[in-house]
């Protein structure tokens, strides 16, 4: 059964009867979509006379201007910048929300790891994925567009990997949309206790201009003992909607290091939370942000510590020109049990331009007493001595201020243990610098 249904134009309640009646899914998935329908029918959209949206206007977009596909897309234009060169132990790869291609290596098959289409487990592994299925923070009620995309989401990718398995070949995840296109894909990533696993996803539009928009979710869990590397590039087209929440919860001792470029889209509003719910875990996350032209890109951030003795260190820098805007709203939160936390944030902007802008709000919300809890945030223009320098030296003004923005972001990518991610964020970055003006 292909994962593209006939529907009609915009999201209503005819389209989404017509997707129940052809996913032929079993009734707690039925349920769950009934229910999330319903929130986002009674649900309106977020304005900004809320807090979290008062820095992100979403009035331009019309739902009604969108629809889950028609028909089957094809798109061989998207490059695979984060799998380049790279041996890799799988592959899934959608357009338009719909699976196309999927391959999982023998050795890893036979030791139990699961990965490829989300809605194809569904149906083989039903209770291995309804275990973990939104059974988090990740609901339907967080916003009506976290709604659409639980009541109406049509493929995704999941990794699963068991017990005490290491697999050291990165899994890697291509979601790509067409002209008009919806993606609605769905990340479910489970780790058993002791297992390792690198996961690399990346979103592209098939061509630079083509409009379109993702709505997406991901939910990571990550066993005692376990760990996860797990890198998601972010390169839609600048007439993308971006919209995701990302949660991950780490069992006790557990690892996580997250990388995120967000490079595309048109209006990016993302909400990442990482839950450190098991003694000891650990988890580092690496932002690198990069816009031009009039992009709006909103990252919303929080570490929640959950159990004692855990370690987060969340580190978001952003290089703007033209008349792009970047938020960044992070959030340390200490429950009362969480003693001898160790939690940091730090969010740093580069402003190439004189019509741009970076807001930066980190916050602590602590209610234990014995914690190491800081944070910082720095906006600055580039330093016209160091262009100078550069340019007594041989180089152009735009080479001058590529060496800038390369040494601005060399913090976050010394941070980055694969090799082919800091080459690619490094190769996107680098096209995309103009002179400073």
């Amino acid at each position: 059964m292909s994962d593209a249904t006939a529907m009609t134009r915009g999201f209503t309640q005819e389209a989404f009867d017509a997707l129940m009646d052809t996913r032929g899914e079993p009734d707690w998935l039925r349920s769950l979509r009934c229910e999330a329908w319903r929130v986002f029918q009674e649900m309106p959209m977020p304005t900004r006379n809320e807090e979290e949206w008062m820095r992100t206007d979403i009035r331009p977009l019309k739902l009604d201007e969108f629809s889950l596909p028609a028909a089957e897309s094809e798109c061989s234009a998207a490059a695979e910048l984060l799998s380049e060169g790279v041996q890799l132990g799988g592959a899934v790869k959608t357009v338009n929300g719909a699976s196309r291609d999927f391959s999982l290596s023998d050795k890893w098959r036979q030791k139990g790891v699961l990965f490829g289409n989300l809605a194809d487990f569904v149906r083989s592994d039903g209770e291995l994925v309804r275990r973990h299925l939104y059974q988090g923070t990740l609901h339907a009620g967080l916003d009506r567009l976290a709604a659409l995309h639980a009541a109406c989401w049509t493929s995704g990718t999941f990794l699963y990997v068991p017990r005490n398995v290491v697999v050291d070949e990165p899994f890697y995840s291509q979601s790509t949309i067409t002209e008009n296109g919806v993606d609605l894909g769905h990340t479910l990533v489970v780790l058993e206790e002791g297992a390792e696993v690198t996961y690399l996803s990346e979103m592209q539009s098939c061509q630079a201009a083509d409009s379109g928009l993702h709505c997406g979710g991901t939910e990571v869990y990550i066993g005692d003992r376990a760990r996860l590397r797990f890198v998601n590039l972010q390169d839609w087209g600048q007439n993308v909607w971006h919209f995701a929440h990302q949660h991950a919860r780490l069992g006790r001792d557990a690892s996580l290091q997250w990388t995120v470029g967000a490079l595309g889209s048109r209006l990016a509003k993302v909400n990442q939370q990482v839950a450190l719910a098991g003694k000891g875990a650990d988890c580092q996350v690496n932002g690198v942000m990069f816009t031009e032209g009039r992009q709006h890109l909103s990252y919303h951030t929080l570490q929640h510590h959950q159990a004692e003795s855990c370690r987060s260190d969340f580190l978001y820098k952003a290089a703007l020109q033209d008349k792009s805007r970047t938020v960044w709203r992070g959030m340390i939160k200490v429950d009362r049990n969480a003693q001898k936390t160790d939690g940091y944030q730090r969010n740093d902007n580069l402003l190439l331009s004189n019509q741009c802008r970076a807001d930066a709000i980190p916050g602590l919300e602590i209610e234990a007493d014995d914690v190491r809890c800081t944070h910082g945030a720095t906006t600055g223009r580039v330093d016209d001595e160091l262009l100078f320098y550069a340019q007594s030296r041989g180089f152009t003004r735009k080479e001058a201020v590529r060496l800038v923005v390369s040494g601005f972001f060399q913090q976050v990518f010394d941070r980055i243990t694969i090799e082919s991610v800091r080459e690619a964020l490094g190769q996107a970055i680098g096209q995309r610098v103009r002179e400073v003006r």
